[in-house]
Protein backbone atom coordinates (compact mmCIF):
# COMPACT_ATOMS: atom_id res chain seq x y z
CA UNK A 1 0.00 0.00 0.00
CA UNK A 2 1.46 3.58 -0.80
CA UNK A 3 2.17 5.84 1.63
CA UNK A 4 -0.51 8.25 2.95
CA UNK A 5 -0.77 11.46 4.96
CA UNK A 6 -4.27 11.98 4.05
CA UNK A 7 -6.48 12.43 7.21
CA UNK A 8 -10.44 12.39 7.11
CA UNK A 9 -12.28 14.90 9.76
CA UNK A 10 -15.75 14.99 10.11
CA UNK A 11 -17.58 18.07 12.32
CA UNK A 12 -20.03 16.05 15.27
CA UNK A 13 -22.59 16.09 16.25
CA UNK A 14 -24.40 14.77 13.68
CA UNK A 15 -22.43 12.12 13.38
CA UNK A 16 -21.81 10.62 10.08
CA UNK A 17 -24.87 7.88 9.03
CA UNK A 18 -25.36 5.03 7.56
CA UNK A 19 -26.37 4.23 4.61
CA UNK A 20 -25.69 0.55 3.32
CA UNK A 21 -23.06 -2.21 3.64
CA UNK A 22 -22.13 -5.56 1.91
CA UNK A 23 -18.98 -8.36 1.41
CA UNK A 24 -17.98 -8.36 -1.86
CA UNK A 25 -15.50 -11.82 -2.70
CA UNK A 26 -12.85 -12.06 -5.88
CA UNK A 27 -11.85 -14.74 -7.43
CA UNK A 28 -8.46 -14.76 -9.39
CA UNK A 29 -8.92 -12.15 -12.04
CA UNK A 30 -12.19 -10.03 -10.36
CA UNK A 31 -11.79 -6.33 -10.24
CA UNK A 32 -13.53 -3.31 -8.54
CA UNK A 33 -15.50 -1.59 -10.58
CA UNK A 34 -14.51 1.94 -11.30
CA UNK A 35 -17.00 4.77 -10.67
CA UNK A 36 -17.93 8.44 -10.58
CA UNK A 37 -19.99 11.39 -8.39
CA UNK A 38 -20.91 8.25 -6.39
CA UNK A 39 -22.14 11.02 -4.29
CA UNK A 40 -21.69 8.65 -0.83
CA UNK A 41 -18.46 7.55 1.74
CA UNK A 42 -17.30 3.77 0.42
CA UNK A 43 -15.05 2.54 3.48
CA UNK A 44 -13.46 -0.37 2.66
CA UNK A 45 -12.15 -3.13 5.25
CA UNK A 46 -10.05 -6.08 3.43
CA UNK A 47 -9.93 -9.36 5.02
CA UNK A 48 -8.14 -11.38 3.22
CA UNK A 49 -6.04 -11.46 -0.29
CA UNK A 50 -4.72 -7.86 -1.96
CA UNK A 51 -7.30 -5.29 -3.43
CA UNK A 52 -5.71 -3.24 -6.33
CA UNK A 53 -7.65 0.00 -6.14
CA UNK A 54 -7.54 3.44 -6.90
CA UNK A 55 -8.79 7.41 -6.24
CA UNK A 56 -7.76 9.82 -8.78
CA UNK A 57 -3.99 10.10 -8.97
CA UNK A 58 -3.34 7.63 -6.07
CA UNK A 59 -3.10 3.76 -5.79
CA UNK A 60 -3.19 1.27 -2.94
CA UNK A 61 -2.42 -2.12 -2.53
CA UNK A 62 -4.87 -3.07 0.00
CA UNK A 63 -4.36 -6.15 2.12
CA UNK A 64 -5.95 -7.90 5.20
CA UNK A 65 -6.91 -5.41 8.39
CA UNK A 66 -6.15 -2.84 6.30
CA UNK A 67 -9.06 -0.12 5.35
CA UNK A 68 -9.24 3.12 2.34
CA UNK A 69 -11.86 5.57 2.97
CA UNK A 70 -13.12 6.88 -0.96
CA UNK A 71 -14.65 10.54 -0.92
CA UNK A 72 -17.85 11.07 -2.53
CA UNK A 73 -16.99 13.68 -4.94
CA UNK A 74 -13.87 11.78 -6.67
CA UNK A 75 -13.44 8.66 -9.19
CA UNK A 76 -11.99 5.93 -8.12
CA UNK A 77 -11.02 2.73 -10.10
CA UNK A 78 -9.76 -0.58 -9.97
CA UNK A 79 -5.79 -0.73 -10.65
CA UNK A 80 -5.82 -4.21 -12.06
CA UNK A 81 -7.57 -7.56 -11.45
CA UNK A 82 -7.53 -9.54 -8.27
CA UNK A 83 -4.30 -12.12 -8.29
CA UNK A 84 -5.87 -14.32 -5.42
CA UNK A 85 -8.76 -14.65 -4.03
CA UNK A 86 -9.98 -11.70 -2.06
CA UNK A 87 -12.18 -10.71 0.55
CA UNK A 88 -13.36 -7.38 1.63
CA UNK A 89 -16.62 -5.67 3.33
CA UNK A 90 -17.58 -2.12 2.48
CA UNK A 91 -19.96 0.61 3.60
CA UNK A 92 -21.70 3.22 2.44
CA UNK A 93 -22.53 6.61 4.78
CA UNK A 94 -23.11 10.40 4.35
CA UNK A 95 -22.03 13.40 6.72
CA UNK A 96 -24.75 16.04 7.34
CA UNK A 97 -21.94 18.44 8.96
CA UNK A 98 -18.36 19.93 7.23
CA UNK A 99 -16.26 17.38 6.26
CA UNK A 100 -12.53 17.79 5.43
CA UNK A 101 -9.81 16.05 3.84
CA UNK A 102 -5.88 17.65 5.43
CA UNK A 103 -2.58 16.36 5.52
CA UNK A 104 -2.67 18.27 8.90
CA UNK A 105 -2.59 16.17 12.22
CA UNK A 106 -5.74 18.31 13.39
CA UNK A 107 -9.16 19.95 11.41
CA UNK A 108 -9.26 23.28 10.30
CA UNK A 109 -13.32 23.09 11.17
CA UNK A 110 -15.27 26.27 12.27
CA UNK A 111 -16.21 26.27 15.45
CA UNK A 112 -18.60 29.60 14.91
CA UNK A 113 -20.56 28.23 11.87
CA UNK A 114 -20.71 24.89 13.47
CA UNK A 115 -22.37 26.28 16.35
CA UNK A 116 -24.84 28.83 14.33
CA UNK A 117 -25.85 25.29 12.56
CA UNK A 118 -26.03 22.91 15.12
CA UNK A 119 -26.25 24.81 19.08
CA UNK A 120 -23.34 22.63 19.62
CA UNK A 121 -19.67 22.95 19.63
CA UNK A 122 -17.97 20.32 17.03
CA UNK A 123 -15.97 17.37 17.42
CA UNK A 124 -13.89 16.57 14.96
CA UNK A 125 -14.04 12.73 14.40
CA UNK A 126 -10.48 11.70 12.89
CA UNK A 127 -10.04 8.84 10.29
CA UNK A 128 -7.15 7.99 8.44
CA UNK A 129 -7.72 7.60 4.87
CA UNK A 130 -6.14 4.41 4.61
CA UNK A 131 -5.07 2.82 7.68
CA UNK A 132 -3.88 -0.45 8.84
CA UNK A 133 -6.24 -1.53 11.67
CA UNK A 134 -4.90 -2.43 15.05
CA UNK A 135 -7.63 -4.85 15.93
CA UNK A 136 -8.98 -6.02 12.26
CA UNK A 137 -11.57 -8.86 13.84
CA UNK A 138 -12.85 -6.46 15.48
CA UNK A 139 -13.39 -4.52 12.63
CA UNK A 140 -14.97 -7.52 10.93
CA UNK A 141 -17.21 -8.62 13.89
CA UNK A 142 -18.95 -5.30 13.45
CA UNK A 143 -19.41 -5.53 9.62
CA UNK A 144 -20.50 -8.79 9.97
CA UNK A 145 -22.96 -7.66 12.11
CA UNK A 146 -23.92 -4.80 10.14
CA UNK A 147 -24.47 -6.94 6.70
CA UNK A 148 -26.80 -9.54 8.87
CA UNK A 149 -29.35 -6.71 10.75
CA UNK A 150 -29.93 -5.80 6.76
CA UNK A 151 -31.90 -9.48 6.28
CA UNK A 152 -33.87 -7.96 9.68
CA UNK A 153 -37.54 -5.95 9.74
CA UNK A 154 -36.64 -2.77 9.78
CA UNK A 155 -37.56 -1.14 12.67
CA UNK A 156 -34.77 -3.82 14.51
CA UNK A 157 -32.20 -3.32 11.47
CA UNK A 158 -32.19 0.56 11.44
CA UNK A 159 -30.69 0.84 15.21
CA UNK A 160 -28.88 -2.13 15.17
CA UNK A 161 -27.16 -0.57 12.13
CA UNK A 162 -26.64 3.01 13.44
CA UNK A 163 -25.56 1.63 16.34
CA UNK A 164 -23.07 -0.83 15.32
CA UNK A 165 -21.88 1.98 12.46
CA UNK A 166 -21.49 4.06 15.44
CA UNK A 167 -18.90 1.73 17.35
CA UNK A 168 -17.26 0.90 14.03
CA UNK A 169 -16.60 5.28 13.52
CA UNK A 170 -15.84 5.25 17.47
CA UNK A 171 -12.91 2.30 16.79
CA UNK A 172 -11.62 3.90 13.77
CA UNK A 173 -11.38 7.12 15.31
CA UNK A 174 -8.07 7.97 16.11
CA UNK A 175 -8.38 10.50 18.77
CA UNK A 176 -9.69 7.30 20.42
CA UNK A 177 -5.90 6.26 20.46
CA UNK A 178 -3.20 7.93 22.03
CA UNK A 179 -0.92 6.09 20.24
CA UNK A 180 -2.09 8.05 17.03
CA UNK A 181 -3.03 11.42 18.26
CA UNK A 182 -0.54 14.24 18.43
CA UNK A 183 0.89 15.67 20.97
CA UNK A 184 -1.10 19.04 20.21
CA UNK A 185 -4.49 17.65 20.16
CA UNK A 186 -3.67 15.89 23.12
CA UNK A 187 -2.57 19.23 24.98
CA UNK A 188 -4.89 21.48 23.23
CA UNK A 189 -8.17 18.51 24.78
CA UNK A 190 -6.71 19.13 27.98
CA UNK A 191 -7.09 22.17 27.75
CA UNK A 192 -10.12 22.17 27.04
CA UNK A 193 -11.78 19.92 29.59
CA UNK A 194 -9.31 22.17 32.22
CA UNK A 195 -11.77 25.25 31.11
CA UNK A 196 -14.78 23.81 30.98
CA UNK A 197 -14.65 22.70 34.69
CA UNK A 198 -12.59 25.71 35.52
CA UNK A 199 -14.76 28.26 33.88
CA UNK A 200 -16.46 29.88 37.04
CA UNK A 201 -13.28 30.37 38.71
CA UNK A 202 -10.33 33.43 37.68
CA UNK A 203 -8.24 31.47 34.85
CA UNK A 204 -4.88 32.99 34.08
CA UNK A 205 -1.87 32.30 31.65
CA UNK A 206 -0.17 31.07 35.37
CA UNK A 207 -3.05 28.97 36.41
CA UNK A 208 -3.32 26.93 33.26
CA UNK A 209 0.38 26.86 32.96
CA UNK A 210 0.88 25.51 36.74
CA UNK A 211 -2.38 22.47 35.61
CA UNK A 212 -1.40 21.58 32.30
CA UNK A 213 2.48 21.56 33.09
CA UNK A 214 3.46 23.26 29.92
CA UNK A 215 4.40 26.89 29.08
CA UNK A 216 1.39 28.85 28.26
CA UNK A 217 2.51 30.33 24.73
CA UNK A 218 2.93 26.21 23.85
CA UNK A 219 -0.69 25.79 25.17
CA UNK A 220 -1.87 28.69 22.99
CA UNK A 221 -0.32 27.22 19.86
CA UNK A 222 -2.24 23.96 20.22
CA UNK A 223 -5.16 25.45 20.82
CA UNK A 224 -4.80 27.52 17.93
CA UNK A 225 -4.25 24.86 15.97
CA UNK A 226 -6.79 22.24 17.02
CA UNK A 227 -9.70 24.70 17.77
CA UNK A 228 -8.61 28.21 16.17
CA UNK A 229 -8.82 30.47 19.10
CA UNK A 230 -6.87 31.06 22.40
CA UNK A 231 -7.36 29.58 25.48
CA UNK A 232 -8.60 32.73 26.82
CA UNK A 233 -11.05 33.64 23.40
CA UNK A 234 -12.26 29.77 24.16
CA UNK A 235 -12.60 30.72 27.78
CA UNK A 236 -14.74 33.88 26.96
CA UNK A 237 -16.92 31.83 23.99
CA UNK A 238 -17.55 28.97 26.67
CA UNK A 239 -18.54 31.40 29.48
CA UNK A 240 -21.31 33.10 27.28
CA UNK A 241 -22.46 29.75 25.86
CA UNK A 242 -23.26 28.92 29.60
CA UNK A 243 -24.40 32.30 29.99
CA UNK A 244 -27.40 31.89 26.94
CA UNK A 245 -28.24 28.65 28.34
CA UNK A 246 -29.09 30.33 32.23
CA UNK A 247 -30.91 33.10 29.94
CA UNK A 248 -32.95 30.54 28.71
CA UNK A 249 -33.32 27.74 31.65
CA UNK A 250 -33.96 30.12 35.05
CA UNK A 251 -35.01 33.77 35.76
CA UNK A 252 -32.26 34.88 37.30
CA UNK A 253 -30.96 38.36 37.35
CA UNK A 254 -28.28 39.29 34.40
CA UNK A 255 -25.99 40.47 37.08
CA UNK A 256 -25.94 37.18 38.61
CA UNK A 257 -25.60 35.00 35.40
CA UNK A 258 -22.71 37.11 34.69
CA UNK A 259 -20.97 36.32 37.76
CA UNK A 260 -21.84 32.39 37.96
CA UNK A 261 -19.91 32.41 34.64
CA UNK A 262 -17.06 34.16 35.41
CA UNK A 263 -17.45 37.57 34.67
CA UNK A 264 -16.93 39.95 37.55
CA UNK A 265 -17.47 42.78 35.78
CA UNK A 266 -20.96 43.17 34.64
CA UNK A 267 -21.23 46.12 32.15
CA UNK A 268 -18.59 44.20 30.36
CA UNK A 269 -20.29 40.85 30.26
CA UNK A 270 -23.10 42.81 28.96
CA UNK A 271 -20.39 43.77 26.03
CA UNK A 272 -18.80 40.96 25.77
CA UNK A 273 -22.27 39.25 25.21
CA UNK A 274 -23.78 41.86 22.68
CA UNK A 275 -20.65 41.59 20.76
CA UNK A 276 -20.55 37.36 20.40
CA UNK A 277 -24.55 36.98 20.17
CA UNK A 278 -25.49 40.07 18.38
CA UNK A 279 -27.88 41.55 20.90
CA UNK A 280 -27.93 42.37 24.77
CA UNK A 281 -28.38 39.42 27.14
CA UNK A 282 -31.85 41.28 27.90
CA UNK A 283 -32.80 41.05 24.59
CA UNK A 284 -31.75 37.77 23.59
CA UNK A 285 -33.98 36.67 26.68
CA UNK A 286 -36.79 38.69 25.80
CA UNK A 287 -37.15 36.56 22.55
CA UNK A 288 -37.72 33.56 23.73
CA UNK A 289 -40.71 34.64 26.50
CA UNK A 290 -43.85 34.11 26.09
Amino acid sequence: MTEASEHIYFAAPPLPYYLESGVTVHKRGDQHPSRKHLGVFDLIIVENGCLFIGEEERNWDLTAGQTLLLLPDRPHYSVKPSEEKTIFYWVHFLAVGEWQQSELEHASISHDQHYNRFLTSPYSLHLQKAWSLPYPEQAYRLMRTLNKAGGERQSSAFWTQQQTFEELLRMMDLRQNDSYTSPSVTLAEKAEAYIKNNYRTEITSQTMADALNFHYNYITRCMKQVYGMTPIDYLSKYRLEQAKLLLLKTEWPVAQIALHVGFENVPYFSNCFTRQIGMPPTKFRKQYTT
